[in-house]
């Protein structure tokens, strides 16, 4: 995600749930013929990270969590003819593991995952 309207929009209107250390943002929206089903953005705070290095770190760590693991996810939303704007923060205090960060990126997906299914149904 890259547009700053469209962030300040989903911290506004959208919802979001924790999978400890991640915060995880989100929002449903019928799909725009020029924008894909699944957008996404991370980031870390300065609160608890003051070196860039380090938040760049976990940040490439979110991202490829979320590159191997986002698939089932964008065959949900593209059978429901979904758009999903997702957007995960990082709460932790100290730098991560690749394998923590790949388990709750995990999890978190799949909630989102269960998420579009019932928003399907309902």
């Amino acid at each position: 995600m890259k547009s700053r309207k469209l962030i300040e929009q989903l911290f506004k209107e959208g919802k979001s749930f924790s999978v400890q250390p991640i915060r995880v943002y989100w929002m449903l929206s019928p799909p725009n013929s020029n924008t894909s089903y699944l957008q996404f953005g991370v980031a870390a705070g300065t609160k608890h990270f003051k070196h860039a290095v380090d938040r760049n770190r976990i940040k490439r760590l979110i991202r490829e969590a979320y590159r191997l693991q986002k698939i089932e996810l964008q065959l949900k939303l593209k059978d429901a003819n979904l758009h999903l704007n997702v957007f995960f923060i990082f709460t932790g205090k100290e730098v991560p593991d690749y394998k923590l960060v790949f388990e709750k990126t995990g999890i978190a997906l799949q909630k989102l995952s269960e998420i579009c299914v019932q928003s399907t149904s309902a």
